[in-house]
């Protein structure tokens, strides 16, 4: 596997390709798909490529908030994301995959299972 190729690598590239997609139902589904394709890798991985792509976007991209909101959202869904994880992380069960994330969010909190 190449530098490139990495998991963290392949996850901001995909929620940048979701963010810019243009389409609400794969924003909507953006996390949840995130996490069930890469649910061996830390909670907190989540976090940081919804983060820097959306910070990539920012950067490359100034005139994308104009036509669609998404760095806005972007941020507020790393927001989100960290707040489950704080809040998993309070009940003693420290996340430490992002599959503990789908747990959660199955027993306790399904706003990202809901979302189509």
């Amino acid at each position: 596997m190449s530098e490139r190729d990495s998991p963290i690598d392949l996850m901001i590239e995909f929620v940048m390709e979701e963010l810019l997609s243009g389409s609400p139902q794969r924003k909507q589904a953006m996390v949840r798909t995130l996490a069930l394709k890469w649910s061996a890798q830390p909670a907190l991985s989540l976090v940081y490529a919804v983060t820097t792509a959306t910070a990539m976007i920012e950067d490359s991209f100034p005139d994308a908030v104009k036509e669609d909101p998404v760095i806005p959202l972007g941020y507020r869904l790393s927001a989100l994301i960290s707040a489950d994880i704080h809040t998993v992380q309070s009940m003693g069960q420290p996340p430490s995959l992002a599959g503990d994330l789908l747990h959660f969010w199955r027993r306790v909190d399904p706003k990202f299972l809901r979302l189509q």
